[in-house]
């Protein structure tokens, strides 16, 4: 027998091998049913796999992202199995679950997959769904795993293969297809009800680009077809959400191809959006006793070198740059924390000035593959909302403790209501991952969760996720629509003041090391802004919307009145815009809606008569006719209890 911890503590006993299946069974036929994975001892296991040890358990449904992760796992599988009777002689990457679905990586051969065949992969794959297949795992050496897919000529399978280690090795098989994987996976294939193929794309083998393209097929599947269906809903809502369409329609940023890929360019919109985000973190910061600094956009190699940055993402970076001098190297600056060493080192420091407070919107470069880039949210040039705090060991909680405020007064402003946290700590069991000793790995690592008690903050903690220098929280927030994104950041790190000596005199006029904390509540202001455009589909918040107002004259008698308006609100810091076009008002006004400025002003001969203009509000048209003077009172008190709340 076997004893068997459930989540609410209780222990029951079992016979030995018994599954999560027999588990689940035991409690009722119902959760049987609906249940799709089991996580044993913090691993997520097959249902059908035998239990040996005693145990502590959780049984997953759909709900669950380990329930979903197995779903879409096995759904690569089932995916694969139908490309392989389709396209005999096709040869397989990988094929993992991802956050919404899964792909596969595959080789055809002289075969070219189009967006055509999609529905035809769909329809074979749910046709091998209701032959309800069993998976099943087994057990294989590393020598008969090469033999296996060498013989059949599976070439990107046996390189993986090379890298395994003996006595872990394990393959899953469903009808006629056989896969290398790790697993967990569904009992069989009639869970899954509902199937859709959504789309084809390149993709290098390993990422690298210079190995073979291979194809990438994405596809989603559902236990419910009315999930389904709710999927595709959410998903054209994304394609009217997608940052790069709104960016080009509201003039905001673009690419040149000139300039290079990866490399955004803002347009005076999208740059004046921008610096009031900036702007708005300045005056957070000068509240907290922050210092601006600015740093190059390059720096020698040897800074790196000692940062452990060039080790761990050199070859993730542009080239070096040599110059005329022997032996000089400079790199683009892939990381803002080593310049701020160095301005920290730039004279002695007493524990009395600490925490010294570093602040830099720092522009950095990470040669990003090509075939990643997308939009602004994976590009090869972006602007990090860095800060980096400089502290006695005594003081990192509470230091800690401030920037989760800054990054909740931000969260706040911006309406980002539905948000979680994650702890990133270190794998024990992959220790040369990182730099530095496991005590200070220790005291950072408990630091952190010691913030969060005292906020009250419920973070899931994620094994393995930390930066190579020290744990880290992290924020993800869901946007309008339910999408996950990861935002803002903070890293406790004992290891860069190590590496670059860094030192304060202390009470006992002895030398210190001081803690180093890496936050950065935007992100990038790339990825913010990608965020925010999908979050608000471009209606943004009108403290920091490009234009706030825009002027409507009925014809071009009135058009001097409205550009007199214009001149007076422009005085008053409103960014009012006038539309003097020869078209008729309703005509404008539909142009307009589309431009999603806020508030629409009609002008014609009663309004100039009587000081006066007609209102229309983004998404709830007319609210009557005011006062001129009325009006832009209206939008400086609305723009004041939006943001300047935030900053008393």
């Amino acid at each position: 027998m076997i004893k068997v911890t459930f989540p609410d503590g209780s222990v029951r006993e079992f016979a030995k091998g018994i599954t999560g299946l027999q588990l689940a069974e035991s409690i009722s036929s119902r959760l049987a049913q609906e249940v799709l994975a089991i996580t044993v001892n913090d691993e997520i296991w097959d249902l059908t796999r035998p239990i040996e040890t005693d145990a502590a358990i959780k049984l997953h449904k759909w709900d669950d992202e380990e329930a979903k992760h197995a779903f879409w796992h096995s759904s690569a599988h089932l995916m694969a199995e139908a490309l392989q009777e389709l396209y005999p002689g096709i040869k397989f990457g990988i094929g993992p679950a991802i956050e919404n679905g899964f792909y596969y990586d595959v080789d055809p051969g002289e075969v070219s997959i189009k967006e055509g065949d999609l529905p035809v992969i769909e329809a074979k794959m749910l046709e091998l769904a209701q032959r309800k297949e069993a998976i099943v795992r087994s057990d294989i050496s590393k020598a008969d795993a090469l033999k296996r897919f060498g013989d059949i000529g599976e070439v990107y399978k046996t390189e993986m293969i090379e890298a395994l280690e003996d006595g872990k090795i394990t393959l899953y098989t469903q009808g006629n297809f056989t896969d290398l994987c790790r697993g967990p996976h569904l009992p069989n294939t009639g869970d899954i009800k509902a199937i859709k193929v959504l789309s084809v794309a390149g993709a290098y083998w390993r990422g690298d680009e210079k190995r073979k393209m291979l194809t990438r097929l994405y596809g989603i599947t559902f236990p419910k077809k009315k999930m389904l269906d709710e999927y595709l809903v959410l998903l054209e809502e994304a394609k009217k959400r997608d940052h790069r369409k709104i960016g080009k329609e509201l003039e905001l940023f673009m690419f040149s191809e000139m300039v290079g890929k990866g490399l955004p360019m803002w347009l005076p919109r999208g740059t004046a959006l921008r610096l009031r985000l900036e702007d708005f973190l300045k005056k957070i910061q000068r509240r907290f006793d922050y210092q601006q600094v600015m740093t190059p956009h390059i720096g020698n190699k040897q800074l790196y070198v000692t940062s452990g940055h060039y080790a761990k993402y050199g070859k993730d970076s542009f080239q070096p740059i040599h110059t005329p001098e022997e032996g000089e190297e400079y790199l683009l600056k892939p990381m803002n924390c080593p310049h701020h060493c160095e301005i920290y080192k730039f004279k002695p420091r007493s524990y009395k000035e600490l925490p010294v407070r570093l602040a830099e919107f720092g522009t950095v470069y990470r040669y990003e593959q090509s075939g990643e880039l997308h939009g602004l949210t994976r590009v090869r040039s972006f602007t990090q909302d860095d800060a980096h705090i400089f502290c006695r060991p005594d003081q990192v909680k509470d230091e800690f403790l401030k920037v989760m405020d800054i990054i909740f007064i931000i969260f706040n402003a911006l309406e980002f209501e539905n948000f979680e946290a994650q702890i990133s700590l270190r794998d024990p069991n992959n220790r040369e991952k990182y730099i530095g000793s496991d005590e200070n790995w220790e005291k950072a690592e408990q630091s952190i969760i010691e913030a969060c008690a005292e906020k009250g903050l419920k973070a899931r903690v994620e094994t393995g996720e930390a930066a190579f220098y020290g744990p880290k929280l992290d924020f993800m927030v869901r946007d309008a629509i339910g999408r996950k994104w990861q935002l803002g950041t903070i890293q406790v790190d004992y290891n860069l003041p190590e590496r670059f000596e860094l030192e304060y005199t202390g009470e006992d006029n002895q030398k210190h090391r001081p803690v180093m904390i890496h936050r950065a509540p935007f992100g990038s202001m790339e990825r913010f802004v990608a965020v925010l455009i999908e979050h608000t589909a471009g209606k943004f918040p009108l403290w920091l919307t490009p234009d706030q107002v825009v002027i409507l004259p009925i014809s071009e008698k009135f058009n001097d009145y409205a550009f007199q308006i214009a001149k007076e609100m422009n005085a008053q810091d409103i960014r009012v815009q006038v539309d003097d076009r020869n078209e008729k008002i309703g005509r404008k006004i539909r142009d307009n809606e589309l431009k999603r400025i806020p508030y629409m002003l009609i002008v014609g001969e009663k309004e100039a008569e009587n000081g006066e203009v007609s209102v229309r509000r983004q998404g709830e048209g007319d609210k009557g006719t005011m006062k001129v003077a009325d009006f832009s009172k209206l939008i400086l008190d609305e723009v004041d209890s939006l943001v300047n709340q935030y900053n008393k």
